[in-house]
């Protein structure tokens, strides 16, 4: 299944408390559990006015549904080419 990246710009969002995040994720979880297995919600990181999220899904149109129905913003949604890490640095040629 493909992999995406979501920029959802939310201002603020570094400064969210435990109990606001905890009701995003259990928004986002509940919209998931009702779309069904074509999308999933792999992990996000939170930054001071966006947060990142990693998705995998069938398609675009997936996680732009997620986003409408969840009312969370999808300023931006790419599709994971490749990915790379140190260990990419010592892999054989």
């Amino acid at each position: 299944m493909p992999r995406y990246v979501i920029e959802r710009e939310i201002p603020g969002a570094g400064q969210f408390s435990q109990d606001q995040l905890r009701a995003i994720s259990q928004k986002s979880c509940s919209v998931l559990d009702e779309m069904g297995p074509d999308i999933e919600w792999v992990e996000s990181f939170v930054t001071n006015d966006k947060i990142y999220c990693i998705y995998n899904a069938a398609n675009k149109e997936l996680i732009l549904e997620h986003a409408q129905k969840g009312g969370f913003p999808a300023n931006r949604v790419e599709e994971v080419a490749t990915m790379i890490s140190p260990a990419t640095a010592y892999q054989p040629l």
